[in-house]
Parts: structure tokens; C-alpha cells; sequence
């Protein structure tokens, strides 16, 4: 019995290091979808549920984390050698802040998510992009602009705080240029992904 216990701690936690490591190819979304086998339905769910677009939400969440699940910003340096303090509590896929996360959690319904896995993130970014264009009249179909509130906050878009960021605005255009990419590439493995039998779990 003892040594039935142990095979079992040892294949779930086997099992959380691979769910837990980023994709090895993140130019193609498709190597993406068939290295992580559940990513593709998260995502289609949070598409269904905000209408924003799988391309639009993947290429957001490579360019926030490169789709590390316990990523956080880098410490600032003190006196360019010491380790010090963090300049945001942004956590997880998303790089979601601690405030927006709770506000995420009580509007839509999901008190148990947790920014450190796939599915909620996805959904979180998917339910931020929906916020974008309440609050800010942002189309879900430019990724341009969505990236910009993502970063900014809807108050400091509504400000146009990104208009004299320079290098923001580059950052923004190579997330656009990525969900184009993404969205070209996947007619060529969404109807595998979406076929009878695809997921194993």
C-alpha cells in the first residue's frame, strides 16, 4: 500500500512539472496546442465566454510571461547589486496585479482562480480584453489597442498615458504582429484540436 501511495505522489507530481513548464515552441501556436493538450480548450472556452479572440489572448500572455505560470517582474537592482523589491505584485501567465486579480474574481464568478494556472489566466485575459472595450470603446479585434489598456489600465489609456511611450507602443505593435501570426496559423490544426478523441484527460 505505502508503495501504491508513492507511485501516485510521484506521476501527479510528474504531471504538475509538465503542466507547470512553458512550451518549448511559442512561434507557432499550433506546437503550442499540441505540446500543452488542455490549453486549446481553455482558450476556446474563454473565447466563447468574452469573445475575444484565441490569437489576440495567446499573443498577450506570451508577451506578459512568455507563458512562465509563476512569473513574476524582476527585482530592481540596489546600488546595481543587491536584489530589492519588486515594482509591481504582477504573478502568474497574465502578470495580473493583486488588485485587478480580486476585481477579476468577484466580477466573474470565479473566486477560486488562481494566476498561476493556465485555464484562469487565460479566462482573466480574455474577461480583461471584454473590460477594454466597455471602458474604454476598444474593438476586440484590435490587438493593438487592447495591449496598451492591458498595460496601462483602462484609466491611463482613457488618458493616453502610452502616447509618449515610444517603446510601449513598439511592444504593443509586435503583440499585434504575433496575434496575426497566431491567427494565420491555426486554421491549420484547429479542426485536429476541435476533432472527436483529441484530449486524452
Amino acid at each position: 500500500m505505502p508503495l501504491r501511495i508513492l507511485l501516485v505522489v510521484f506521476c501527479v507530481g510528474v504531471l504538475s512539472a509538465c503542466t507547470s513548464t512553458p512550451p518549448v515552441h511559442t512561434e507557432n501556436i499550433c506546437d503550442i496546442f499540441d505540446e500543452k493538450r488542455g490549453w486549446y480548450k481553455d482558450a476556446k472556452k474563454a473565447q466563447k465566454r468574452w469573445g475575444s479572440s484565441i490569437p489576440t489572448m495567446m499573443a498577450i500572455m506570451y508577451q506578459e510571461s512568455r507563458f512562465v505560470a509563476k512569473a513574476r517582474p524582476k527585482r530592481k537592482k540596489i546600488l546595481w547589486i543587491f536584489p530589492g523589491p519588486r515594482p509591481s505584485d504582477a504573478y502568474g501567465y497574465a502578470q495580473a496585479k493583486n488588485d485587478t486579480w480580486k476585481w477579476y474574481k468577484k466580477s466573474s464568478g470565479k473566486g477560486g482562480a488562481d494566476r498561476d494556472d493556465f485555464d484562469d489566466a487565460i479566462d482573466f485575459v480574455g474577461w480583461y480584453n471584454k473590460q477594454s472595450q466597455k471602458l474604454s470603446n476598444i474593438p476586440l479585434s484590435n490587438t493593438y489597442a487592447l495591449y496598451l489598456a492591458y498595460h496601462e489600465g483602462h484609466g491611463g489609456y482613457n488618458r493616453r498615458t502610452y502616447a509618449s511611450k515610444d517603446w510601449l507602443k513598439q511592444v504593443a505593435r509586435r503583440v499585434a504582429d504575433r496575434s496575426a501570426r497566431y491567427k494565420s496559423q491555426l486554421p491549420r490544426c484547429e479542426k485536429r484540436l476541435n476533432s472527436n478523441g483529441w484530449w486524452i484527460f
